[in-house]
């Protein structure tokens, strides 16, 4: 097994992990009570904000693909996103579909390097955001979990890593701006940094970006929102934005099995500290959950649209049109003046037909057949 599996695995296994421990805490009822509480008008406001959240992330997608120059029709970017929202959610590890759709679109826009990158863009967008936006949140909105929270950010450990991250950042750029010749690794970085200020800080994208971005960030805060009020969380919401934020960040972390997992830790963590209940928490993640799994469902009718056709039965005049059209005996059909094939009291087109269909005359009556210019 490859290191990349070993990895895969070892989050899988974190993302269960995070999931027995708070059954063993705090019992299966919490999950059981959220999904009790959704009902048909829930459903239907999961789908409708899911049409919000997905139509602008599709935007974002396009605007960062143009800005790197590759084609991108909204109406596909929408389907393709749907299906990866589908596939996130349906698989373990929560980016199956992102990267189905990044290979997808890359392969079918003749870059398939470029088609990646384009995906890992607009991504790192909607998660900047999402951190900006947090901690803009975290650091105005008043909470009781902004104190333990503000205890590990200010804590040794993190300041550390933060500024061994930050100084090796600043040695690879001072690098790369010294060096002429470089190694692949540097050109690739490189490649990456110049097409971020292509596709993301442009002029004219950035602004779109940001726009989307923020719009996609409301869709999720609502449905959130949502999700608490379904689980009998009555405090007011300018109260469960900081928590709600929270749990959107851990829902970053690759340890998870379809998006469950820190989402539910956290979330239990967070409603508990500011004294609503770890249990309303994790009540409130399960119902998120679900939301968001609905919201996504969409993408499966994208998924499986192609092979539903391909499934589709012959309708019942295709097989005896293609019957009505007699092949020649010797194998080559006798031809006159007028392209037609007799052939035992009929006349049927020849090949200089192309895909025009003509009248065929057999015993008195007349009716009319396809053809085809390729091989029978």
């Amino acid at each position: 097994m490859t290191r990349a599996r070993w990895a895969a695995w070892l989050r899988m296994l974190a993302g269960l992990g995070i999931l027995v421990a708070l059954v063993w805490h705090l019992g299966s009822q919490a999950f059981l009570d959220g999904l009790r509480r959704i009902d048909a008008a829930t459903l239907l406001a999961a789908l409708a904000i899911g049409v919000l959240t997905t139509v602008f992330s599709a935007w974002r997608w396009c605007l960062v693909a143009r800005g790197l120059g590759l084609r991108l029709p909204l109406g596909r970017a929408v389907a393709d996103y749907y299906r990866a929202l589908f596939l996130n959610a349906a698989l373990p590890g929560g980016v199956l579909g992102d990267v189905h759709r990044a290979v997808d679109h890359g392969r079918t826009s003749g870059n398939l390097g470029r088609g990646v990158r384009a995906v890992a863009l607009e991504r790192t967008a909607g998660q900047v955001v999402l951190l900006v936006t947090g901690a803009a949140v975290l650091l105005v909105r008043p909470s009781p979990v902004l104190a333990p929270v503000a205890r590990f950010l200010a804590s040794p450990a993190v300041a550390s890593a933060v500024a061994v991250t930050g100084l090796l950042v600043v040695a690879v750029a001072v690098r790369l701006r010294r060096r002429r010749g470089a190694s692949r690794g540097e050109r690739a970085l490189r490649t990456v940094v110049a097409e971020a200020r292509q596709g993301l800080l442009a002029r004219g994208v950035w602004p779109w970006v940001a726009l989307s971005s923020v719009a996609v960030l409301a869709g999720y805060l609502g449905m959130f929102v949502l999700a608490a009020r379904v689980a009998g969380v009555t405090a007011p919401t300018a109260e469960l934005v900081p928590l709600v934020v929270l749990a959107l960040l851990a829902m970053a972390l690759p340890l998870n099995v379809g998006g469950w997992g820190p989402r539910e830790g956290v979330a239990a963590w967070a409603f508990g500290a500011a004294g609503l209940g770890a249990t309303q928490g994790l009540t409130t993640a399960v119902i998120y959950g679900v939301l968001a799994f609905v919201a996504s469902l969409p993408g499966a009718a994208v998924l499986l649209g192609p092979a539903l056709r391909r499934a589709a039965p012959l309708s019942a005049d295709q097989p005896a049109a293609s019957a009505a059209v007699p092949r020649p005996a010797g194998g080559h059909p006798r031809t006159g003046s007028t392209g037609m094939v007799r052939q035992r009291g009929a006349e049927v087109p020849s090949a200089v037909g192309g895909g025009v269909r003509y009248p065929v005359q057999t015993r008195g009556e007349r009716s009319e057949v396809p053809w085809s210019a390729g091989p029978p």
